[in-house]
């Protein structure tokens, strides 16, 4: 539901653990496109919820031509696959810290906006 209010969506806020399972299950097996029910299977997380992250985070992602089979595998991307498992860590980390002073920032901006009305509107009360 709260997709739909907003136009924007986070993509790695409270996200930042299945990331990572998909990231260690691509790790297991290096210089293999994975098909994304694979990758379901060795991360433990369900068939929509790796194909809706493997579609909305193409900076660790990437998405190969499809093959005569007609299923779709991805790999990461070059720039991930080249560091570390703490360095890719802390890269999804500080994605979602960014993500999360925005949503704080916004949140924070609503409640000066509501401060803001109740302060015009309080004179006329008075």
């Amino acid at each position: 539901m709260a997709d739909y209010l907003a136009p924007w969506k986070f993509r790695f806020r409270g996200k930042t653990a299945r990331i990572l399972a998909i990231v260690n299950s691509f790790l297991d097996e290096p210089n293999k496109g994975l098909a994304a029910v694979q990758l379901a299977r060795s991360s433990g997380l369900s068939i929509h919820d790796t194909a809706k992250l493997l579609d909305t985070v193409p900076e660790l992602f990437v998405k190969l031509p499809r093959r005569t089979d007609g299923i779709t595998r991805y790999r990461l991307a070059s720039s991930v696959a080249a560091r570390g498992r703490e360095d890719i860590q802390a890269l999804v980390q500080s994605h979602a810290r960014r993500e999360s002073w925005i949503f704080y920032a916004l949140v924070l901006m609503a409640v000066l906006l509501l401060l803001l009305a109740a302060l015009a509107i309080a004179p006329s009360f008075f």
